[in-house]
């Protein structure tokens, strides 16, 4: 399925998530987004897909923000209740959707591309990869959570050399200071990505979902929903909730058993 921009696959239990628009180093647009929310929808609805992998067509960018054509004329008003605010439900969604995210990053990150990796679990560079927060050479501040989940991930010293200095992370370097996990040849991170995706999906699914929420969670990451979430499940196996239940249906006081 592919709207000509994003591009869903699916093989088995592993789903790929791909940027298509390399004649614009896979520029983010609003139609972008959207089509971003509903592939992240389709893979929560999928109980058979245990891994993601998130990568985008070209060597030159993985993707290299938003497509200034698509935001540079917002006014204010504008800007606030759509553009950032629509970008964030996205990138959030990404980042807690119950399946392990992996990104496959190969040539430039830049800006909300970079916000983008920032979603995933796990981040696989190719040795050419570069990243980097511009926005303050446009005039602009980073919009998609690189001041708030960025630093939650990585800390802020490395996200202030780059949004406040403008000083840009090779490969090697972004490694060093958290911003991916690895890094492979050049060319080779999708491989690699599609090879610890298929490592991931080998495992309990359920066991590497809950863990994901846990890691999250203790991150700051969705902590209220994960808490009610695992509350509820519990809950959801015991015999009370049967007998709750069943009492309401029949109408008549419940005898809990503390069960």
């Amino acid at each position: 399925m592919s709207d000509g921009r994003i591009v869903f696959a699916r093989d088995g239990a592993i789903a790929r998530i791909t940027l298509d628009r390399p004649a614009k180093l896979n520029a983010l647009t609003p139609a972008m987004l959207a089509a971003l929310r509903e592939t992240v929808d389709r893979i929560e609805r999928d109980d058979g897909i245990r891994a993601v992998v998130l990568s985008a067509t070209g060597d030159r960018a993985f993707c290299v923000g938003a497509d200034i054509d698509a935001w540079a004329d917002a006014d204010p008003l504008g800007m606030w209740r759509h553009w950032v605010r629509d970008g964030h439900a996205v990138f959030d969604r990404m980042a807690r959707m119950r399946q392990p995210l992996i990104a496959a990053i190969e040539g430039l990150a830049l800006g909300g591309g970079l916000e983008l990796a920032a979603t995933a679990d796990l981040r696989i560079a190719g040795a050419d990869a570069a990243f980097g927060l511009p926005e303050a050479d446009l005039g602009t501040v980073p919009g998609w959570s690189g001041t708030q989940r960025l630093v939650r991930d990585i800390g802020p010293a490395p996200v202030k050399l780059m949004a406040l200095a403008g000083e840009g992370l090779d490969a090697l370097a972004a490694e060093r200071a958290g911003v991916v996990h690895r890094v492979v040849p050049a060319g080779t991170a999708l491989d690699a990505a599609l090879e610890m995706a298929t490592r991931i999906a080998a495992r309990g699914p359920v066991a590497v979902q809950l863990t994901k929420q846990l890691i999250n969670a203790a991150g700051g990451e969705d902590t209220a929903a994960t808490l009610e979430a695992l509350a509820s499940g519990v809950a959801a196996g015991t015999q009370d909730i049967r007998e709750g239940v069943a009492s309401f249906r029949e109408k008549r006081p419940p005898a809990f058993s503390n069960r």
